[in-house]
């Protein structure tokens, strides 16, 4: 219960990353200077996430994850810290058809495969156990999309975010089947 209060309160930190209310831009420039004109308000996102990441890691070591190693612990709220930049991320793709959004999902989305497999390489580590290809196939697709999606952007931003279709071929790739 404790944690999902530490989530959420995270979660709830990036609302206040926002564009100005009628912020309507023409260009991909106009974009992509609101967006870095949003850098403090970021970095004290960072910095809260941060403070708030560390009261969770002195308060889990004593709890249900003092068996985890230190590194998995760090490479979990690492992972979360994008997981919680995705409603902005979302946001912004959503309300504006221009490369510097499709830069700004993608990004985040190369960030969560890269942590997500960075995850998965200390699971297997920590369980003395090998990584298998099929392990981090999943990301690797994921990440491969978001590149994808950013290359089609600097030609056609409104077709862009159909190369995450792909990520549908996942199993293929992972061995994974749905089941029924």
């Amino acid at each position: 219960m404790v944690d999902g209060v530490f989530a959420f309160a995270m979660t709830l930190l990036v609302v206040n990353v926002t564009l100005p209310e009628g912020f309507a831009p023409e260009t991909s420039a106009e974009l992509a200077n609101a967006l870095l004109g949003l850098k403090d308000t970021f970095l004290s996102y960072v910095i809260t996430f941060v403070v708030l990441g560390g009261f969770w890691i002195w308060r889990v070591k004593g709890d249900e994850l003092s068996t985890a190693s230190g590194a998995l612990v760090w490479a979990v709220l690492v992972h979360l810290f994008f997981v919680t930049l995705m409603p902005f991320s979302m946001v912004v793709i959503a309300q504006y058809s221009f490369a510097p959004a499709i830069w700004i999902y993608s990004g985040n989305m190369i960030f969560l495969a890269l942590t997500a497999a960075g995850i998965a390489l200390v699971v297997a580590r920590d369980s003395d156990r090998q990584l298998l290809p099929s392990d981090i196939a999943g990301y690797a697709l994921l990440a491969a999309t978001a590149i994808l999606s950013i290359m089609i952007a600097a030609f056609s931003p409104d077709y862009a975010m159909l190369a995450y279709l792909l990520n549908l071929a996942s199993p293929l790739f992972t061995g994974r089947r749905s089941s029924k």
